[in-house]
């Protein structure tokens, strides 16, 4: 009777990922093809198995992965905002801000408020050097005279914003517009 509890409760936790192991099932970022799952062995000499990490309360975790965490966590929103339209003063899947999208972001994935507008949003958190970004950095461009724009880094140079060209899109800091825009950026308390 044990090893028929083990075989259904094995059963529920690799049935999702038979299921949802590649991204494309559920349309959902490239980026996601690797995040999520953590190899286990059983005691028996079984073959090993994959299943999902238990998603983490954000609020209250420990910060031992943090950024890792805080990517994983980004990238999930960014699933569900990616390719919504730009709309200035949007907050709504139908056209959303570069603010609004941050505040949907923050609140969503580390239940952070934020201002609304880019101008409130640089004033919180601590300046961060751009040498220096982390997973969760908001970074702000000078985009013409007195316009913003902020975006989300989610680590290897890369940012999520939404675009006014391209909707809710992915980024290099790299890219010559960003690079000759960048502005500032300001880390925020997400964890713990």
């Amino acid at each position: 009777m044990p090893h028929f509890k083990k075989f259904i409760t094995l059963s529920l936790f690799i049935a999702p990922l038979i299921f949802s192991a590649n991204s494309f099932a559920f349309n959902m970022p490239k980026e996601f093809a690797s995040l999520g799952t953590r190899v286990i062995a059983t005691k028996h000499h079984t073959p090993k198995k994959e299943v999902f990490f238990e998603k983490t309360d954000y609020a209250t975790a420990a910060p031992s992965n943090s950024s890792a965490e805080v990517k994983t966590a980004i990238l999930e929103q960014f699933s569900n905002w990616k390719g919504t339209r730009y709309h200035l003063g949007g907050t709504t899947h139908k056209g959303v801000d570069c603010s609004a999208l941050m505040q949907h972001i923050f609140n969503d994935s580390f239940h952070k408020s934020l201002p609304r507008t880019t101008t409130q949003q640089i004033k919180n958190g601590e300046k961060v050097n751009k040498e220096q970004l982390k997973p969760g950095d908001l970074v702000f461009f000078k985009t013409s005279p007195g316009m913003r724009h902020v975006g989300v880094y989610v680590g290897d140079n890369k940012f999520i914003h939404a675009s006014s060209s391209e909707g809710v899109t992915m980024s290099s800091l790299a890219n010559r517009y960003w690079v000759t825009h960048y502005e500032t950026a300001r880390r925020l308390e997400v964890m713990g």
